[in-house]
C-alpha cells in the first residue's frame, strides 16, 4: 500500500488538487480500502462539489492506473448527483454475494425524523426494489470478464469516462 500511497500523492500534485489535510486523509484511506477490497465502493462528499469534484477524481484516477497497475479496478461513479468510487470486480462480487441472502433482512427508513424500522407491510415492497436493483447492479458489473468490458455501455452514462 505504500506504492499506492506514492502514486496518489504523485497524481494529486500531477493534476493540481488542493486538498486540506483532511480531505486528503480520507481520500488516501478510502483508495486504500478500495485497493484491498474491505469496500466495494466509497460515496466522496469532500474535496469538492459537482462537476469539478468529478473532474478532479476522473483525473486522478486516470493517472494512478496510468502509473500503477493497482488501480485498474478504480472507476467513478455518478448516480443522481452522487459521486463513488468503486472498485468494478468487488462491488461484482459483493452485489452476486448480496443476491444469495439466506438471513433475515431489516430495513430502517432513514428519510422519516428519527429513522424507524420498516415495518412488515412496507418490506415486501422494499425487498422487492432492493433485489431489483441487486439484479440490475449485477448485469452491470458481471464476475467474468475481462476488467475493461466490466463496465456495461448502458451505464456509461453514470459511470464517468475513467
Amino acid at each position: 500500500m505504500e506504492e499506492a500511497i506514492k502514486v496518489l500523492d504523485s497524481a494529486l500534485s500531477h493534476i493540481k488538487w488542493r486538498l486540506k489535510f483532511p480531505a486528503k486523509n480520507r481520500l488516501q484511506i478510502d483508495i486504500v480500502a478500495l485497493l484491498t477490497e474491505m469496500r466495494p465502493v466509497i460515496m466522496v462528499d469532500y474535496g469538492g462539489k459537482l462537476p469539478e469534484l468529478q473532474d478532479h477524481l476522473c483525473a486522478l484516477v486516470k493517472f494512478c492506473q496510468q502509473e500503477s497497475a493497482i488501480f485498474e479496478n478504480l472507476r467513478v461513479m455518478l448516480i443522481e448527483d452522487m459521486i463513488y468510487l468503486i472498485h468494478v470486480r468487488g462491488l461484482a462480487e459483493y452485489v452476486k454475494s448480496s443476491l444469495n441472502l439466506e438471513f433475515e433482512l431489516f430495513f430502517v427508513n432513514l428519510e422519516e425524523d428519527p429513522p424507524k424500522m420498516v415495518t412488515q407491510a412496507e418490506e415486501s415492497t422494499l425487498v422487492t426494489e432492493l433485489i431489483r436493483v441487486q439484479n440490475l447492479f449485477s448485469s452491470f458489473f458481471p464476475l467474468n470478464g475481462n476488467c475493461n468490458d466490466l463496465v456495461s455501455h448502458q451505464m456509461l452514462d453514470s459511470v464517468a469516462e475513467c
